[in-house]
């Protein structure tokens, strides 16, 4: 018999599902007190599995104390409350409900954006107050105005679904979604500046990356249409609050709905939310009764699968694998995921990929491999979890068209994998990994170089030209930053050489525009292999 707790007010029905086994003890804890990791630690050693929302820590103490914690299932998609990596290196899968809460979060954009463009929560304050301010609160129509939709997801493209019924016209921007992508469901796929300034709607749904962090301030909102309005239903961090109040003041923008924030909750007594042309919401984008069911739903079939089966699905640190596959191409898999992280990390932008598997590694079932491949690369382009289980998904919805080649004849290697993106005329356009002893991952070839490099930690990508000195600045400049080298790999050909510096700490930007002015230097980057 497995134990199984549920916390955070989870829907009954996924208690429900676990009962019915027959096979699963169920514990619902709804007890606040046991947010707190010290007292979860304290009880979490008899459990089997955990079920799980937001509110529940997951940290290194409480896995250390889960000696029989097989899986924690997080009723949602974001798993920031839970240790990933603790959790894998105690073979603990851990698993998410993607997709769950898309269309409540695409309806709650809709009704902001209808709200924003009518004045309906100044006008419900308004009358509560006793007053009947009509002329103040004239609105604009929704039908025959362009909608920008920043971010082509699964959000997104439901957005533009529903938009279209409100006669809306339809304009996206995402450097990793296809035109043929977007034109299949009538969208036109734009530059970002082009959005910006054609849209009398912005709609945001991008993820929480260094390149969106702030995405939305003074210099991105002057390049928008006059009399704009904004809404956000995707990261507090993608607007940069201060300059959106002050386009607000000035009547750059018309109006702006918020229901994410920086910091959750906000400072309520900020001047931006108080101003009679913003309204706002806490945070309630996936929150419906009917998300709250479908998430419990899959996450209470997903433990069960696991659990009495052994059946992994939208685990986010594991492949969907039986163990005794499992061990077999264990090396390979973590190969392959490497070689897509690097990828990812190093190119600027791809479309079609072709994945090369021969000698030994073919004669093996590469399909995880090519999730892993996946999985490495697409991670490089969200914060969202992305798992061995819906990495093609991703990968199609984003228009990328994967081509796989078999071949069990060897050539100077017993087993390789290649990935290879098409039409990329930038270097590096292919990697080259090979497992060394049925064990040991290694780089062979990046670009048209060969070169054995062991791809893990922080490591610095260094272009340059095959001259003396290079190695010698490169070293000394590390140095005097006390960043130590733990390998230093190079490869040649004709006059470019090709440098991989595995460092043991994380080098910043200033190291890394000094690294890029030295001597014969064509470019040096810094990547993160997990």
């Amino acid at each position: 018999m497995y134990k199984v707790m549920i916390r955070d007010n989870m829907s009954p029905l996924a208690r429900d599902i676990l009962e019915a086994t027959g096979k699963i003890e169920v514990v619902v804890d709804n007890d606040k007190s046991t947010n707190d990791p010290e007292v979860l630690s304290g009880v979490i050693g008899k459990f089997h599995g955990l079920a799980i929302r937001s509110a529940t820590a997951v940290t290194q103490r409480v896995l250390e104390k889960a000696g029989k914690l097989k899986v924690i299932a997080r009723a949602g998609i974001g798993v920031d409350n839970i240790d990933v990596p603790a959790a894998t290196k105690q073979g603990i899968v851990v698993m998410n409900a993607p997709g769950g809460n898309t269309v409540t979060t695409a309806e709650h954009t809709i009704s902001l954006m209808l709200a924003l463009a009518r004045n309906i929560p100044q006008a419900t304050a308004s009358i509560r107050g006793g007053q009947w301010d009509r002329k103040q609160l004239i609105g604009v129509e929704i039908a025959g105005k362009t909608l920008g939709i920043v971010g082509f997801g699964q959000i997104g493209r439901i957005v533009a679904q529903r938009a279209q019924g409100l006669k809306m016209k339809i304009i996206a921007a995402d450097p990793f979604v296809s035109k043929e992508a977007a034109s299949s469901l009538e969208v036109e796929l734009v530059s970002l500046d082009d959005l910006l300034a054609r849209s009398d709607f912005i709609t945001l749904h991008v993820p929480r990356l260094k390149e969106t962090v702030d995405m939305i301030n003074a210099s991105t909102i002057k390049k928008m249409k006059p009399g704009v309005r904004i809404i956000n239903c995707a990261r507090g961090e993608v607007v940069q609050l201060d300059d959106l109040y002050e386009a607000i003041l000035n009547g750059h923008v018309a109006g702006a709905a918020l229901d994410v924030f920086p910091q959750e909750p906000p400072d309520l007594t900020l001047p931006l939310l108080q101003h009679p042309h913003v309204i706002s919401t806490p945070h309630l984008g996936a929150s419906t009764g009917e998300a709250q069911i479908k998430v419990a739903e899959m996450i209470a079939n997903q433990m069960v699968a696991y659990l009495l089966n052994g059946i992994i699905t939208n685990a986010v640190n594991f492949p969907s694998l039986s163990l005794e596959v499992m061990d077999q191409i264990r090396p390979h898999l973590e190969l392959a995921e490497k070689m897509g992280s690097l990828m990812g990390q190093l190119a600027q932008k791809f479309h079609d990929i072709t994945i090369s598997y021969s000698g030994d590694v073919a004669a093996l079932d590469t399909r995880p491999l090519t999730h892993a491949v996946l999985k490495g690369l697409l991670s490089a382009f969200t914060d969202q979890p992305v798992n061995y289980v819906n990495a093609p998904a991703l990968a199609a919805e984003k228009g990328i068209h994967v081509n796989i080649t078999q071949s069990q004849a060897r050539d100077d290697f017993a087993g390789l994998i290649r990935v290879k993106l098409e039409d990329h005329d930038e270097e590096p356009g292919e990697i080259w990994g090979t497992i060394y002893e049925k064990k040991y991952p290694r780089l062979v070839k990046i670009g048209k170089i060969y070169l054995d490099a062991i791809p893990e930690g922080s490591m610095i990508f260094i272009q340059n030209f095959d001259q003396p000195g290079v190695i010698g600045n490169v070293g000394t400049t590390l140095g005097r930053h006390n960043i130590n080298i733990g390998r230093f790999q190079l490869g040649r050909r004709d006059d470019r050489a090709l440098c991989m510096v595995n460092i043991d700490s994380p080098a910043d930007e200033k190291v890394l525009a000094e690294l890029k002015s030295l001597p014969n230097i064509i470019s040096a980057r810094q990547v993160h292999l997990p």
